[in-house]
C-alpha cells in the first residue's frame, strides 16, 4: 500500500523508511533507523528526483504508481550515485523504456560501473548551470563535487525555490509519519543525529561544502529536500547556519568532550576528577565518553559541537590503547580542526601514550594543546592534584 506526502500540489515525496537497518554503510549505528527520500514532479513532463535503497524497493514503486496514476516518467534525475539512492535505476529503466536519465559525465560512468543495462539513447548529460524545463517547473543544475562523492549534483526548482540537495542537509533517523522539520521539535529529536550524519559522512569535505553554499548564495531557496531525514520549509537559516559552522570546523558552543580509554578504571577515575573540577568551574557543556563502549561517530559528532576536548588513554603494547588510537584516526580522517585539547596519559612501566597522542594531534590542522600532557603512573595520586588543577585552569583560561 502506498505511503506518500505532498510537498506542493505538483511535487510529492515518494520515499520510505528502514527501521530494520542496524548500521548505515555497515558502519554507523542507526538506533532510530533511516529515511530514504525520493521526489516526483508532475508537470507536462514528469521527473523523478533520485531513487531509494533496495531495502524499500517495493514501497517505493507502490508510492510512484499511486502518484503517477497511470502516467509515465519522462526523466530520472540522478543527483547522487551512492547505492542507497541509486538502487532502483535499472528497474526504472525496464519499467519506463522511454525515460531519459539525467546526470553528468561522472554519473554515467558510475552507472556503468554499478549496472550492466544499456545506456544507449537514454542519457541526458547536463553541465553546471544547465536547465531542464518540465513545463511550469524548471530545474537548474549545480555541481557539488565531493559533497560527498565526485558526481554529486544539486537541483534547484526555479518556480517554487525548492532545492533537491542530494546528501547535503541529511539526517539519520526514520520519519515518524512526519516528513517536515517543522512537524517536530527538530533540535530535540533530530539535531544530534543531523550533526552525527554531517560529521561522519560529509565532515571531511568542509571546503567543498563551503563552495556549494557559495554557489547557492544567490538562489531564493524556500524549501530544502534532502535524501535523508526531514524536509525544510521553515526556518531554513537554522540548518544553513549549522552547515556553515560545521563546514568551517567552528564549534557551536564552548564546552569539553572528555574521551577516555581505561582498562581497570584508573584512567577513568582521572577523567571523572577533571570533569568534576570543570563542572565546579562553571563549564556547563560537558560530555564524557568511554571509547571502548561508545561508537566513535557519537564522539566525533560531539567534537564538532564543542570547542575543547580532553583525551585520556593508557599505553598498550607500547602504543596508544586501541580504542583511542582508532578515535584519533577518525578525527584525522574527518578533517576535524580548530579545537583546543588537553591530554592525559597512563602507563605502569613504560608510559608512551601521552606523547604519541600529542604527536597525532599535532598532525591535525589548528589543534592547540592548552598545556603539556598530564602523565599518570598506574593511578592518579594525591600529589598530582595540583597538576590536574593546572590542566583544568588551562582549559578554562582558553575558553575566555
Amino acid at each position: 500500500m502506498y505511503c506518500t506526502r505532498e510537498i506542493t500540489p505538483d511535487i510529492h515525496w515518494v520515499g520510505g523508511n528502514d527501521r530494520r537497518l542496524a548500521l548505515f554503510e555497515n558502519m554507523f549505528p542507526l538506533p532510530q533507523g533511516v529515511a530514504y527520500n525520493s521526489y516526483l514532479i508532475l508537470d507536462k513532463k514528469v521527473a523523478l528526483i533520485d531513487t531509494v535503497d533496495a531495502a524499500i524497493t517495493r514501497q517505493f514503486f507502490e508510492n510512484i504508481d499511486h502518484v503517477l496514476a497511470g502516467r509515465s516518467i519522462d526523466y530520472l534525475v540522478v543527483n547522487h550515485m551512492e547505492p542507497d539512492h541509486c538502487a532502483n535505476i535499472e528497474e526504472l529503466a525496464r519499467r519506463y523504456p522511454e525515460m531519459k536519465i539525467v546526470g553528468n559525465k561522472k554519473t554515467f560512468q558510475m552507472i556503468s560501473q554499478f549496472y550492466d543495462f544499456s545506456l544507449e539513447d537514454r542519457c541526458m548529460e547536463v553541465r553546471e548551470g544547465d536547465t531542464l524545463s518540465l513545463g511550469a517547473h524548471t530545474l537548474k543544475f549545480y555541481f557539488a563535487p565531493m559533497v560527498h562523492w565526485p558526481e554529486v549534483m544539486l537541483v534547484y526548482e526555479e518556480s517554487q525555490g525548492i532545492l533537491f540537495a542530494a546528501d547535503a542537509f541529511g539526517t539519520f533517523g526514520a520519519h515518524d509519519g512526519d516528513i517536515f522539520s517543522d512537524e517536530k521539535d527538530f533540535e530535540r529529536v533530530y539535531l544530534s543525529e543531523a550533526r552525527r550524519y554531517y560529521a561522519n559522512i560529509v565532515g571531511k569535505y568542509g571546503p567543498q561544502v563551503q563552495a556549494a553554499l557559495k554557489k547557492l548564495a544567490g538562489a531564493d531557496i524556500r524549501v530544502i529536500c534532502p535524501l535523508h531525514g526531514p524536509i525544510w520549509r521553515e526556518d531554513l537559516g537554522y540548518i544553513l547556519d549549522k552547515y556553515d559552522h560545521w563546514s568551517k570546523y567552528l564549534p557551536e558552543e564552548p564546552g569539553v568532550v572528555l574521551a577516555y580509554a581505561s582498562m581497570y578504571g584508573n584512567t577513568e577515575n582521572a577523567v571523572d576528577i577533571i570533569a568534576n573540577k570543570l563542572a565546579q568551574r562553571g563549564v556547563a557543556a560537558l560530555s564524557v565518553y568511554d571509547v571502548s563502549k561508545t561508537h566513535p561517530s557519537e564522539i566525533i559528532a560531539e567534537m564538532f559541537r564543542l570547542s575543547h576536548m580532553v583525551l585520556a588513554a593508557p599505553t598498550y603494547n607500547m602504543g596508544i590503547y586501541y580504542g583511542m588510537d582508532n578515535l584519533l584516526h577518525e578525527m584525522a580522517a574527518l578533517n576535524l580542526q580548530n579545537r583546543k585539547a588537553a591530554i592525559v596519559g597512563n602507563g605502569s612501566w613504560s608510559p608512551a601514550s601521552a606523547q604519541l597522542m600529542k604527536k597525532q594531534l599535532e598532525g591535525m590542522k589548528n589543534m592547540t594543546l592548552v598545556c603539556e600532557p598530564l602523565e599518570i603512573r598506574s593511578a592518579l595520586k594525591r600529589e598530582q592534584l595540583p597538576a590536574v588543577d593546572a590542566l583544568v585552569d588551562a582549559i578554562c583560561a582558553s575558553m575566555e
